[in-house]
């Protein structure tokens, strides 16, 4: 259920309408928007009857939400909205570039590409600490040392880090040493990560798993928004279908589908969407055509020497060359506004 508040309610009473929400024993999900503010209703079991709430002051209508999802939807919040990192942003008029190795593998190789991304005007370094593989005789990531290396990037080139939480007590120490926690493809439907990312004061980067259907997807996504956390970045990297020219089959038509239902920003992964480095330009080129805040492109100084995902990085070069291509196509998808799709002023699914 959604409480639409008029565009003239005051702050006390939002808090008033908040109030009730919790003291007939729900949690309510305050969203400012330009013009008004909504509150999700979360908790409930079943069918809300929402005639208590029509009277309270300040409340414009009270909607009854049907689809599985009440916090990602435009409903709830019909402006986009921006991930804050910092100074860095994820969704609004700029093009998100999140680059960086597949793992982090030792000193020099980390910094060697981080002069690369920081050179390419991007704002966030992406590179595993630790690694879920397939094989469990393969690199798995260096662990605490792998800490050390990324806190002093952070330090050297002012890149936010971007890395992948496994387990649970991962979140803890990305909080302490990064910026936005990634949840990845095989981890997408781990409710307990989920719910601690929720619990988190940091951004988390959602991958969509590697079979998953767009509304499993979303639900992922709500999981941690039910747990308070409402700034949520999703992340298109590919499914895995019956071809074999690629290693996963990159969903492009993900994104303008999540732009009709959801307010949350989307991003497009080419590396793992594609798994083959000539594919990954192309590829990137179209995810910002069709509207994506941004991309995570993986980038190793020595790719035919990576310990993971070599045959999907970039050299230096290449990536440079990827970037100042999708800029240019941002910006004109920006100035003709395409990037606003039109499905945006249609209403959302309920």
């Amino acid at each position: 259920m959604l409480i639409v508040m008029k565009p003239s309610a005051t702050g006390s009473e939002i808090d008033a309408v908040v109030k009730v929400v919790e003291a007939v024993g729900f949690r309510a999900h305050p969203m400012p928007g330009a013009t008004r503010t909504a509150i999700g209703i979360t908790g409930n079991e079943g069918p809300i009857d929402g005639r208590r709430f029509e009277n309270l002051a300040g409340v414009a209508e009270v909607i009854r939400v049907t689809k599985p999802y009440k916090l990602i939807t435009l409903d709830l919040r019909p402006d986009k909205t921006v991930v804050r990192v910092g100074d860095a942003t994820i969704g609004d008029s700029e093009l998100a570039i999140i680059a960086g190795p597949c793992a982090i593998e030792n000193r020099e190789q980390a910094f060697a590409i981080a002069k690369t991304v920081q050179k390419s005007g991007a704002r966030f370094f992406r590179g595993c600490v630790w690694k879920p593989r397939t094989s469990p005789y393969t690199f798995q990531g260096l662990g605490e040392k792998g800490w050390e290396i990324m806190s002093a990037v952070r330090e050297e080139f002012g890149l936010k880090i971007v890395t992948e939480a496994v387990e649970e007590s991962h979140v803890d120490l990305i909080e302490k040493h990064g910026d936005v926690i990634q949840i990845g493809a095989r981890n997408m439907q781990n409710f307990s990560l989920l719910k601690r990312a929720g619990r988190s004061r940091l951004p988390v980067l959602l991958k969509r798993g590697m079979a998953a259907t767009l509304e499993e997807w979303l639900l992922a996504a709500e999981y941690i928004m039910a747990e308070g956390n409402y700034n949520v970045i999703l992340c298109e990297r590919g499914v895995r279908t019956f071809a074999q020219h690629t290693r996963n089959t990159l969903d492009l038509a993900s994104v303008p589908a999540i732009r009709r239902i959801s307010h949350l920003p989307v991003i497009v992964d080419p590396s793992h969407g594609t798994g083959t480095a000539y594919m990954v330009t192309p590829l990137a080129r179209a995810g910002v055509a069709a509207g994506a805040d941004g991309l995570m492109i993986e980038v190793h100084n020595q790719p035919e020497l990576a310990l993971s995902d070599s045959a999907q990085a970039l050299t230096p070069s290449q990536y440079l060359q990827l970037v100042a291509e999708v800029r240019a196509i941002h910006e004109l998808v920006s100035s003709n506004g395409i990037a606003v799709s039109e499905s945006q002023h249609a209403p959302a699914d309920r």
